[in-house]
């Protein structure tokens, strides 16, 4: 007999099988973000508006192929069902193009490392959007229930965090002082083969084990530009969406930037951004189990508004810190704010999700989660930009060319702009209304597509405790 939450009925995909995918995913793509900056451009000596050109280019194509691989997915009919396909076919891709990316030779410089740099990043983020929109699709399929679905996305969060402190907090120690020093490269390729053979492994393990729902398969294949029409006229796929992306490009920054503000605004050799990244995930990761629990008490659209407050409050603490020990104390409260964006954001997405089911008849949530990453296609462009403001603002170009002031540049990079992202984020969220839970067997229509209702979905407004669907 099945317990509520435990994601283990008869058919169904354990939770914690599910979940440990997160782990295999992360790992690669959180290394290549948080050592990007310091292995091409401190280290390599790539000039920083070369790297914000690639980042604008790399961000648009893949905004147009995002979607098209959602598309693809959706459409996919085998034995094996639409997602365990593209996992399998993803990972070993991903694992591949990560080791190529960490394994630009020394004697590159000009536009020979422009070009590797380009080449790597398109890839490794084209295969990363492959899985995640697959691995991401599968979870209000597996889990329709907002209980169900709230355990077994805790439970990813957690995986994601202990992969955090594997590719972020650790990678710096490998790769500077294990495998490599801190002025030269082989560290970063040792680490990323290393990374890629367990990403591999996992990911593999956790498709072969997901138990895809038949229905969803046999139903008649979307259409591209009908959908994607459809997609684009939702309301909420805008105002879910932008705002998010507040909190998305906020994070993809810090990632990105933390091992330079621990260079520069602390005056710390690299390493040291153990500890700071180190008390944030860990802090993220205990507050999952408090977040799951506000999410059960008040909903979890009242809980993502909180959560985008208590970062907002944490990248301002950020800036003030003058030392490793300020710093780690106002890494406390960023890990409480991620860890409640981590329990709550794709329970918002997969509301909207479930009410474009119910309303259209059709399971299209690969395209659905692809569109959604349209937004997350903002992180490169935004991070390029930002990046690229440094050396006109601050005079810092690369390691090679840092300015008369790169600490402060730095805390400008991990602090003011994340800071700014999510404020507005905050504000926006009390205006975002999402549909209330939609029943399981709502999201699964067995006739034909339903007329949409001209009122919409019954959204939770200001008060989401009240509109909640009984449990």
């Amino acid at each position: 007999m099945s317990h509520p939450g435990d994601g283990s009925a008869p058919g169904r995909t354990p939770a914690w099988r599910y979940a440990i995918g997160m782990f295999g995913t992360s790992i690669p793509i959180n290394m290549i973000k948080g050592s990007t900056i310091l292995f091409y451009v401190d280290i390599l000596g790539l000039d920083v508006r070369a790297y914000g050109v690639v980042m604008v280019v790399y961000a648009v194509i893949d905004a147009v192929d995002n979607p098209l691989l959602g598309h693809l997915s959706d459409r996919t009919r085998s034995r094996f069902g639409r997602r365990r396909p593209w996992l399998l076919a993803g990972a070993p891709m991903l694992a591949a193009c990560m080791v190529a990316f960490f394994s630009a030779p020394d004697s590159l410089d000009g536009m020979g490392l422009v070009l590797w740099f380009a080449v790597f990043a398109i890839l490794c983020e084209a295969f990363d959007s492959m899985l995640n929109a697959n691995y991401g699709a599968l979870l209000p399929e597996l889990y329709p229930r907002e209980r169900d679905r709230a355990v077994a996305n805790s439970l990813r969060q957690g995986f994601q965090l202990v992969a955090l402190v594997i590719s972020l907090a650790v990678t710096p120690v490998l790769t500077t002082s294990v495998f490599g020093t801190e002025e030269s490269t082989q560290g970063f390729q040792t680490t990323a083969i290393i990374y890629g053979a367990i990403a591999l492994v996992v990911i593999v393990f956790m498709a072969l084990g997901a138990r895809e729902r038949p229905r969803y398969s046999t139903r008649e294949r979307p259409k591209l530009l009908p959908s994607v029409w459809s997609i684009v006229r939702n309301p909420m796929f805008w105002t879910v969406g932008l705002t998010g992306a507040c909190y998305g490009v906020a994070m993809a920054l810090v990632l990105s930037g933390i091992q330079l503000y621990v260079r520069y605004s602390l005056g710390l050799p690299v390493g040291n951004a153990l500890y700071l990244q180190g008390i944030v995930i860990l802090i993220s990761a205990g507050g999952l189990v408090v977040w799951t629990r506000v999410v059960a008490r008040r909903g979890a659209l009242w809980a993502w508004r909180l959560a985008f407050a208590v970062l907002a409050a944490g990248f301002a603490a950020l800036f003030l810190a003058t030392g490793l020990v300020t710093a780690i104390a106002a890494g406390v409260l960023v890990g409480a704010g991620w860890s409640g964006m981590l329990a709550t954001n794709d329970l918002i997405v997969a509301r909207v999700l479930d009410a474009d089911a119910a309303r259209n008849g059709e399971h299209r949530e690969g395209l659905f989660l692809s569109a959604f990453g349209f937004f997350g296609r903002l992180n490169g462009i935004v991070t390029g930009l930002a990046l690229t403001s440094l050396g006109v603002f601050f005079g810092y170009n690369s390691g090679d060319d840092p300015g008369a002031d790169p600490g402060f540049a730095f805390r400008v990079y991990l602090c003011v702009y994340p800071f700014v992202l999510t404020a507005i984020g905050a504000v926006a969220a009390r205006f975002v209304s999402v549909p209330i839970e939609t029943p399981p067997e709502a999201s699964e229509p067995a006739g034909p597509p339903p007329q949409a209702p001209t009122g919409g979905p019954p959204t939770d407004g200001a008060d989401e405790p009240a509109a909640e669907a009984p449990r």
